[in-house]
């Protein structure tokens, strides 16, 4: 593919707020290229700035409008099918439980397989859970994020089931849980 034709395609996707791309949505996308042409081409496009590989098989297209969500939608795309919500200290932070922010880190709660990811616009960290789909729902809510956010009770809860350290927690904040 030429990079006209990967530019005019990927910003009929940007026009509606989609910029990071599976591996299989590109394959989907420019179905007419071969597998080893497909690798080459994306290969130019990154090189050229017009993507960026953000982790194994998902790229972020640069030409687009990003909003400040862009590590969520990483996430989603690199656990599609699973149930992520962001928690333990992400959350926590958010809520005042903690002191420090975590900084060019995301902490988030997947019903998929853990692992950590270093991505130009900071780190993944996402953590297996076991809990039923109706219990993560009933202990998360809906926010303008790509992510469903958990509670104060369900983050504390997270942050002890994994055994994080929880020598930064607010105890006065925690008592107005």
């Amino acid at each position: 593919m030429d990079k006209l034709t990967a530019i005019n395609t990927l910003d009929r996707f940007s026009q509606h707020g989609r910029y990071v791309f599976h591996l299989n949505d590109l394959k989907y996308l420019f179905s007419e290229e071969s597998e080893r042409t497909l690798k080459a081409s994306l290969k130019r496009l990154v090189s050229a700035n017009i993507l960026t590989r953000a982790a194994q098989g998902i790229y972020v297209y640069n030409r687009a409008s990003k909003d400040s969500f862009i590590l969520e939608h990483i996430t989603r795309t690199l656990r599609r099918g699973e149930y992520n919500y962001v928690s333990l200290e992400s959350a926590l932070s958010q809520y005042g439980v903690i002191s420090q922010i975590p900084m060019d880190r995301l902490t988030v709660m997947t019903t998929g397989r853990a692992g950590e990811f270093k991505t130009p616009w900071g780190v993944i960290e996402l953590t297996h859970t076991n809990r039923s789909i109706s219990d993560i729902l009933n202990s998360t809510v809906e926010t303008t994020a790509p992510l469903k956010f958990a509670k104060k009770e369900t983050a504390l809860r997270d942050l002890r089931r994994v055994g994080r350290n929880t020598h930064l927690i607010d105890t006065q904040e925690v008592d107005h849980v």
